[in-house]
C-alpha cells in the first residue's frame, strides 16, 4: 500500500463567491466596524459600450471619404424653452466635479480644456469658483440637494443650470467630503466648519417629487429671465420614468448617469450595488423621449464610463445628443499617473485604483486641497492635455460616423450597431451580431 503522505493531492480551490478581495473586505469590516468609503465608479464588469460594434458601410451603405468629406459635430442644448441655448462645437461635455473634491487648479484646467474645444464644463457641488467661471467659456451650474455654495448671483452668471436629482455612482444617496479636504476656502464657500467631515443630502430640501420639480424649474427660469437652459440630472435607476417626469416638469435637457459613473466619495456598497449600467439607461431614456414625442426636442446627455470616441459614437447612435465625461477628464489632466506610483504606493494604493480620491492626498495635485500638492498641477498644461484628449475623441467620433456614411455625428442610428453578447443586445435594444434577434423584443 502506498504511503499516505505520498498520495497525490489536488490543488486547493477557493470559492468563487469568496475571492481574496471579498475575504479581505470581511476581515477589514470585522476589525474596524466601519463600511468602506472610496471614490471612482463601479469596478465590476458589466455590459458596456465595448459589447457593441458598428457595422460600417460597404455595399448597402455608402461611406464618406475620411478627412475629405465634412462630418459635423456641433450640438445645440436647451432650445426647448431657454432663450439662450448652449451652442457647442462638440457633443462631449465635462461633468460636474466640485471644488472641494478637486483643487482650484484642477477646476481651472477643466475650464481651459473645455473652452479650447468649444464645449462646456460643470461646477459640481459646493458652488462656483472664480477660476472656473473665468476660464470656462460655457459653464453649467449644478443645483444639488446640499445647496452648498448656492446663490442667485452665481445662477445668473452661469450659462445653464443643472438640477441634480441623482448620480450614477450613488442613486438615492448623498456624497461625502472628509474634513481634511474642507480647507478654509472650501468651508467659506459651503458655510461649513473647517476640517469637519460633511455629508451631502440625498434629496432636495424644498421639493419632494415631480410636481414640486416643475415649480422649482419655473422659479429657476424666473430668476434667470428664462435665458438659461435647465438640465435635470438623474442617476440610472428608473431612467424611463425619471426621464419622462423630467420632461413633463419642463426640463430642456435630461442627463442620465449610469452606474459606471464616478464619484469623489461614497460607500463602496452604493457604487457596486445600486443603479443600472449606462447601456440600458440610454435605451430606456430614449424610449421615454420618443413616446412623449420629445426626442431631439429635449436633449439627452449620457454619462457614466465614457472613455473613447467609440463610446461617444455608440451613445449617439443609440439616441443621445451628447455625452459627459468625468473620470476620463481627470485622467487626461494627470490624475492617477504612473509617474507618481511610489507616492500612491506609500498611500496604500496604486495608480488606477482611484480609492484615494476622498482622502485629499492625491500626489497629482488634482483631488486635494493640500496647497503643496495642488501646486504640482499646472492648469495651463493640464488644460492643453484635456483639449488634446477631447480632440482625439472628436476625431475618433468623426471617423466612425464617416465609416457609417454619416455627414453629421447625430445621424448615427441604432441600425448602425450590433451587439456581441446576448446581454448587451437586450440592454441596448440592438440585434445580436449576425442575427435580427433583439432579446426581449419579440421575433
Amino acid at each position: 500500500m502506498a504511503d499516505r503522505d505520498q498520495t497525490p493531492r489536488t490543488t486547493p480551490r477557493k470559492a468563487a463567491a469568496f475571492d481574496d478581495y471579498t475575504m479581505s473586505e470581511i476581515r477589514r469590516a470585522a476589525a474596524t466596524g466601519i463600511y468602506d468609503i472610496r471614490g471612482g465608479g463601479a469596478k465590476r464588469r458589466v455590459p458596456c459600450f465595448d459589447d457593441l460594434v458598428f457595422l460600417g458601410a460597404s455595399m448597402s451603405r455608402y461611406p464618406l471619404e475620411g478627412y475629405r468629406e465634412t462630418c459635423a459635430t456641433n450640438v445645440v442644448l436647451g432650445n426647448r424653452f431657454a432663450t439662450k441655448p448652449l451652442e457647442l462645437d462638440i457633443p462631449i461635455t465635462i461633468a460636474g466635479m466640485s471644488f472641494g473634491s478637486l483643487s482650484a487648479q484642477a477646476k481651472e484646467a477643466l475650464g481651459r480644456g473645455a473652452t479650447t474645444m468649444g464645449t462646456s464644463t460643470t461646477t459640481g457641488d459646493g458652488g462656483m469658483t472664480a477660476e472656473e467661471r473665468q476660464h470656462s467659456q460655457c459653464l453649467v451650474y449644478q443645483l444639488l440637494p446640499s445647496r452648498y455654495g448656492m446663490n442667485p448671483d452665481d445662477l445668473r452668471k452661469a450659462d445653464a443650470i443643472e438640477v441634480v436629482v441623482g448620480q450614477g455612482a450613488k442613486p438615492g444617496g448623498g456624497g461625502m467630503l472628509l474634513g481634511q479636504k474642507i480647507s478654509e476656502r472650501v468651508a467659506d464657500m459651503r458655510t461649513l466648519p473647517e476640517g469637519i467631515d460633511q455629508r451631502s443630502a440625498c434629496r432636495h430640501p424644498d421639493w419632494t417629487g415631480p410636481d414640486d420639480l416643475a415649480i422649482k424649474i419655473t422659479e429657476l427660469r424666473e430668476i434667470t429671465a428664462w435665458e438659461k437652459p435647465i438640465y435635470v440630472k438623474v442617476g440610472a435607476a428608473r431612467p424611463y420614468y425619471d426621464t419622462a417626469l423630467s420632461v413633463k416638469a419642463g426640463a430642456d435637457v435630461v442627463v442620465v448617469d449610469g452606474m459606471q459613473g464616478g464619484t469623489a466619495a461614497t460607500q463602496d456598497v452604493f457604487i457596486e450595488h445600486v443603479g443600472i449600467p449606462t447601456l440600458p439607461a440610454v435605451k430606456e431614456a430614449v424610449r421615454a423621449l420618443k413616446e412623449l414625442d420629445t426626442h431631439r426636442k429635449v436633449q439627452l446627455i449620457v454619462s457614466g464610463g465614457i472613455r473613447s470616441g467609440a463610446d461617444v459614437a455608440k451613445a449617439l447612435a443609440m439616441g443621445a445628443d451628447a455625452v459627459s465625461i468625468g473620470t476620463a477628464a481627470l485622467v487626461a489632466i494627470g490624475d492617477n499617473d504612473p509617474r507618481w506610483e511610489s507616492e500612491y504606493q506609500a498611500l496604500g494604493t496604486v495608480p488606477g485604483a482611484y480609492d484615494d480620491w476622498h482622502e485629499g492626498n492625491d500626489p497629482a495635485g488634482i483631488t486635494t486641497q493640500d496647497p503643496e500638492l495642488a501646486k504640482r498641477l499646472d492648469p495651463i498644461q493640464a488644460g492643453k492635455r484635456l483639449a488634446n484628449y477631447l480632440g482625439v475623441l472628436t476625431l475618433e467620433l468623426q471617423t466612425l460616423a464617416r465609416a457609417n456614411g454619416k455627414s453629421h455625428v447625430h445621424n448615427l442610428e441604432p441600425e448602425d450597431l450590433a451587439a456581441l453578447t446576448v446581454e448587451a443586445a437586450a440592454m441596448a435594444g440592438v440585434p445580436l451580431a449576425g442575427t435580427r434577434w433583439i432579446p426581449g423584443g419579440g421575433d
